[in-house]
């Protein structure tokens, strides 16, 4: 890759031992991408040039963003200035959403009734989203928490139970609190790994998440390839097009 060559990199950031790309992974592979995965929980650092990505993105976990005594979560919210001062595109999902928006000034909280999403719900578009989302669309979530939204950014999907489902600033950083990365393989070591949360309020049992990724997911997955092609890859196509001129 020459110095005037778009960047090929995304910088992969997992709050997991476990985790992995998933639909992500297939679809920026596709585009051409490499990865450089990163599991700070484990020991690895984060670094701090990120001049050679094009994207950053931070993974959920089972954790809270205000975890500050955990490994992972005070290694990234330190880290996160950098992607901020940085060029590079973020995109936090679920938790990932969630650190950024706590480092932006916004709270991070549980449902004032403790209700949870862990299975199929709807979100909407809002009239700023309504070039990304359509009227409504079924996703995936995972999570008991919820982000406000910070000081500048933008609200573009919303939902009945957690108002904020996505959000961005300048185009740039985004935060989306359901996981479109989500494939059949992770969904299914989700439910082993983690059956026994299903039984929270609102959350859906492994019969009803396994019919609704039967009905779902493939409008899910085609949503997200847009939003790839998008958002994600926007400012990757107009340096393309700029040295193809």
């Amino acid at each position: 890759m020459n110095d005037l060559s778009p960047k090929n990199r995304i910088l992969l950031v997992f709050n997991s031992a476990t985790g992995q790309p998933g639909r992500l992974g297939t679809v920026m592979r596709r585009y051409g991408f490499e990865f450089d995965i990163r599991r700070p929980g484990e020991g690895d650092p984060l670094p701090t040039d990120l001049g050679k990505y094009h994207l950053v993105v931070v993974f959920g976990g089972p954790m809270s963003a205000n975890d500050d005594h955990l490994d992972n979560v005070r290694a990234i919210m330190n880290w996160l200035p950098h992607v901020v001062a940085s060029d590079a595109m973020y995109l936090g999902i679920c938790l990932g959403a969630q650190m950024m928006a706590r480092h932006l000034g916004a709270d991070v909280v549980p449902h004032p009734e403790g209700m949870t999403e862990i299975g199929y719900y709807p979100v909407q578009a809002t009239e700023a989203g309504e070039h990304l989302f359509p009227d409504e669309l079924m996703v995936y979530h995972w999570h008991s928490e919820g982000f406000g939204i910070p000081d500048g950014a933008e609200l573009v999907a919303t939902g009945p139970t957690f108002p904020h489902q996505a959000y961005h600033i300048d185009e740039r950083i985004w935060g989306i609190q359901f996981h479109p990365e989500v494939d059949d393989e992770a969904h299914e070591r989700w439910l082993s790994n983690a059956a026994d949360k299903t039984d929270r309020p609102n959350a859906q049992c492994p019969d009803t998440q396994r019919a609704g990724r039967a009905k779902y997911d493939a409008a899910f997955g085609a949503w997200f390839e847009r939003f790839a092609e998008t958002v994600l890859l926007k400012n990757r196509m107009a340096c393309d097009v700029g040295q193809s001129s």
